[in-house]
C-alpha cells in the first residue's frame, strides 16, 4: 500500500510543466505524450488486485447530455442527491458540451477533481469530423475563453496525457474514479450497441464513468449513461484506443472520493 500512495503521488504531482497559458483564443497548443509509468528498474509496473467504487448507473435523456449525465453519477456516488438532470442543465446552459464545461459545472458543485487534457482550447483540426464541423466555429471562441479564465475560476487544467495504467493505478488505491472522453465507435467493439449510438463509424465523442479496475482480466468496470446496463466491463485496450482517438484530447476529469460524505 505505501508503494501504491507513492506512486498515486508521483502520477498527481506530474514530472513534466507543459502548460501553456493561452493568450489568444485561436491558440491551440498540444502533445502526444505516451510515457507508461516505471519503476524504478526501468520496467512497466505490474498492476495487481482489482478494485471496484459503487456508482450509481443513470442513463442519458438526450443524445447530447451524456456529460451531465456523468456528473450526476459523480454526485451520487459522493452522496450529493439535492441535485437533478433538469438544475444540472440550467447551471451548463448549452447543447454542445465539452469537457471544459464540465470542470466549471464540477467546480460550481464543490467536487473535487483534476482535468488533464493534451490540449488546451478547442483544436480547430477537429472541423474535419463530422461530430465537430457543425458546432465548432461557434464553439471556438466561447471554449477557449473558458480555458483562459479556468485559473481565475478556480480550475487547475494538466497539459499531459495520461497512461492506462497510471488510471488503473488511480482506480486501484480508491480514491478516484473518472469522467473521460472516448470515440464511442471504438467503445462499442467490446460491448453492445448503445441506446443512443447514431450508427456513425466516424468519431462519436461521448462521456463514460471509470470506476473499477481488474488486474486478473484486465479491465475496468464503467458506467456508459448511453447504456440500458447497469455495469459494464471493456479492456484495456479497447479504452486506450477509445480514450487517445482523435478527437478526444484525451480529456479526463478525475474525480476526488477522499471526502465523501457519510
Amino acid at each position: 500500500m505505501w508503494l501504491l500512495h507513492n506512486l498515486i503521488n508521483k502520477l498527481l504531482i506530474g514530472g513534466n510543466d507543459v502548460c501553456v497559458e493561452v493568450d489568444d483564443i485561436n491558440l491551440v497548443e498540444s502533445y502526444n505524450f505516451n510515457l507508461p509509468l516505471r519503476n524504478e528498474k526501468g520496467k512497466k509496473d505490474v498492476l495487481v488486485g482489482s478494485h471496484f467504487t459503487d456508482v450509481p448507473h443513470i442513463k442519458q435523456e438526450r443524445k447530447w447530455d451524456c456529460g451531465l449525465a456523468c456528473v450526476l453519477m459523480v454526485l451520487r456516488t459522493l452522496n450529493i442527491n439535492h441535485y437533478d438532470s433538469e438544475d444540472l442543465e440550467a447551471f451548463c446552459p448549452t447543447t454542445s458540451i465539452w469537457t471544459v464545461d464540465l470542470a466549471y459545472l464540477l467546480e460550481k458543485l464543490s467536487v473535487s477533481f483534476s482535468y488533464i487534457t493534451v490540449t488546451l482550447g478547442a483544436n480547430p483540426n477537429f472541423s474535419l469530423e463530422t461530430f465537430y464541423e457543425e458546432q465548432l466555429t461557434d464553439d471556438i471562441v466561447r471554449v477557449n475563453k473558458l480555458f483562459q479564465r479556468s485559473q481565475e475560476a478556480g480550475i487547475n487544467i494538466e497539459c499531459r496525457s495520461i497512461t492506462g495504467n497510471e488510471i488503473a493505478l488511480l482506480i486501484l488505491s480508491g480514491e478516484y474514479i473518472v469522467i473521460a472522453l472516448v470515440d464511442q465507435f471504438i467503445l462499442r467493439e467490446d460491448i453492445f450497441k448503445p441506446d443512443f449510438y447514431g450508427g456513425s463509424s466516424s468519431y462519436t465523442g461521448h462521456y463514460i464513468v471509470i470506476c473499477g479496475y481488474d488486474a486478473l482480466t484486465d479491465e475496468f468496470e464503467i458506467r456508459d449513461p448511453s447504456s440500458s446496463r447497469s455495469r459494464e466491463r471493456i479492456s484495456s485496450r479497447c479504452l486506450e484506443n477509445a480514450r487517445k482517438s482523435f478527437g478526444t484530447d484525451e480529456d479526463i476529469l478525475l474525480i476526488h472520493l477522499e471526502n465523501i460524505n457519510t
